[in-house]
């Protein structure tokens, strides 16, 4: 079932990813966490354009959609605007705000995939006042993925999306441990599509006070990513769904990973593909985005694509989810 234009609100940040050789567990006293202070010297930068939104917003536009992104940056924004707009994203929902920067992730990555991040807002904390209701009505929206955002934000447009009669994707991803109990509930509920991966799944569950059950009667689609155990898809009648990764050939960074999965099942799902080949391609996707460094840097061809379907899920996968590679790949 097709879902119509979407829009993704949420972070728009430059991501600065290094890289530890060695193990952050092998660094760790257990009996010493109460007195954390660690320094790792890291042996590689990148630079590159991220945030939550934006990742999703650039898969969906290299995916044929024409999403709308919505979030507030800095002035220095230009560049990374062009690039997306170049990649088939309508930004004409971004807030520049003067005199502040773009936010800023920091991640290192260490052999084992763990990561210690931190995120600095700048231009986000004033992403709540971007009023979705116009951009909505231009462009007819038919949803609204609300990403992780100033929490003031997230709720602000999800209220307004169910007022407006717009359905929601939910989340809350990296915003969890700064949601209480009432914020989490009303992100959730009534949400048609509620995507978290394995631990925020159970942050999830404790942070709402609701059991798995309840919280899974009160969205449309559970999506919970599971790293390299692929995802599992659970319906509001209790029906499930398991779909394996696509293995990866080469890991080079893990960072956006989740957000490519997102955009490639709702560009899958806009695309009439059942819910299993649509999550079957956003496994791909998720793994294109595993092989390189940067969130944005990914790239495949339609061949490529579905010789790797066929690999990972059968001739009858590639044959079903192949023309609309063909049609939005080159």
């Amino acid at each position: 079932m097709a879902i119509g234009p979407i829009a993704v609100t949420g972070s728009i940040a430059t991501d600065h990813l290094m890289h530890f050789p060695g193990r952050f567990r092998d660094h760790l006293i257990a009996e010493q966490l109460d007195r954390l202070s660690l320094s790792f010297l890291v042996d590689d930068l990148e630079i590159r354009r991220g945030g939550v939104a934006a990742n999703i917003a650039f898969s969906l536009g290299v995916l044929g959609k024409r999403p709308v992104l919505v979030g507030a940056v800095g002035a220095d924004f230009a560049d990374y605007r062009s690039w997306l707009e170049r990649h088939g994203v309508d930004c004409g929902g971004v807030l520049t705000v003067g005199g502040a920067h773009t936010p800023r992730f920091t991640c290192t990555t260490d052999d084992d995939q763990c990561q210690i991040a931190s995120f600095y807002p700048g231009a986000m904390a004033s992403s709540g006042s971007i009023d979705l209701a116009p951009i909505l009505a231009s462009r007819g929206v038919a949803l609204v993925l609300v990403g992780a955002s100033a929490p003031e934000a997230m709720l602000a447009h999800t209220a307004q999306a169910h007022r407006l009669g717009v359905a929601v994707a939910a989340d809350p991803s990296q915003q969890l441990p700064r949601l209480d109990r009432d914020d989490c509930r009303a992100l959730v509920e009534g949400a048609a599509y509620l995507f978290t991966n394995e631990y925020e799944w159970e942050l999830l569950v404790r942070r709402t006070g609701w059991s798995e059950r309840e919280i899974t009667e009160r969205v449309g689609l559970r999506i919970t990513t599971l790293g390299a155990k692929g995802a599992r898809i659970m319906g509001r009648d209790g029906a499930e769904i398991r779909v394996d990764a696509v293995p990866a050939r080469e890991i080079l960074d893990p960072t956006g990973v989740g957000d490519a999965f997102r955009a490639g099942f709702l560009a899958g799902v806009d695309s009439g593909l059942p819910v299993e080949h649509a999550a079957q391609l956003a496994s791909l996707i998720a793994t294109a985005v595993l092989e390189s460094v940067g969130s944005q840097e990914w790239e495949l061809t339609a061949r490529n694509g579905e010789e790797r379907l066929s690999d990972a899920y059968g001739p009858a996968s590639a044959a079903a989810i192949g023309p609309y590679l063909r049609a939005v790949l080159a």
